[in-house]
């Protein structure tokens, strides 16, 4: 009998051990985490296009300064579609991705919210083109949110690049926003290829005889103020 009793001891203990390792488990599962992202225009004449929204791991950048666009990032940038930037940042990576529900007038902003999948996604890069410009794009790379409990907010302004994949000629034809209606993106690279911070439009109102831009398109960085909320 007494034997009998130990094993049941034994056993019982087992079983215990057993649930207390699957609850360790759980509490190291990997959670999600929301973030509200709020996108404020800054510029005078210069819509923005769908923003791109991807909450990535450390590892992970959507472009770089000196560096060559991605073909994501050159149709973002000439052309306003986020569609390939952000599938190439969820694609075989630690991210995930969200696009704005539209484009973004001058003076005017959008709320939106992202939620990650894994606690490592714990970067937050946001991106959107200036339409009335042939490869202009603003944006934040990487903001580090990790630090950020529930409530805190950060708020950055946004510089603005050129993607080097479309030269500025701001002829007709060339830029897809309502200052022209023309093409947007185009896969020959005719520019630096390598992406740099803008410098700004010239316009007709500056000497550019042959440019579609007039000074109401001009424009001085930041083009955008950015608030990531963490929820």
């Amino acid at each position: 009998m007494k034997n009998q009793y130990t094993l049941a001891v034994v056993l019982l203990g087992s079983m215990l051990l057993v649930a207390c390792g699957g609850s360790s488990s759980d509490d190291n599962a990997e959670s999600s985490t929301s973030y509200e992202i709020t996108v404020v225009n800054l510029t005078n004449n210069q819509p923005l296009s769908p923003v791109a929204v991807i909450a990535h791991a450390s590892d992970f950048s959507a472009w770089a300064v000196g560096s060559a666009a991605s073909t994501g990032l050159e149709e973002m940038a000439e052309g306003g579609d986020n569609s390939t930037l952000i599938g190439a940042g969820i694609d075989g990576v630690d991210a995930v991705g969200e696009s704005g529900a539209g484009p973004i007038p001058p003076g005017g902003s959008e709320t939106f919210t992202i939620e990650t999948g894994a606690d490592t996604q714990n970067r937050i890069t946001v991106a959107s083109m200036f339409v009335n410009t042939n490869d202009a794009f603003v944006g934040l790379g990487s903001v580090d949110v990790s630090g950020l409990s529930s409530g805190d907010s950060i708020t950055h302004t946004a510089p603005i690049y050129d993607a080097g994949t479309e030269a500025n000629s701001e002829a007709a034809g060339t830029i897809p926003g309502p200052a022209d209606g023309g093409e947007g993106y185009n896969p020959a690279r005719d520019d630096v290829d390598r992406v740099f911070r803008h410098a700004g439009v010239v316009s007709a109102d500056d000497g550019l005889s042959t440019s579609v831009l007039n000074e109401s398109h001009r424009f001085d960085a930041p083009g955008a103020r950015i608030t990531i909320t963490r929820q």
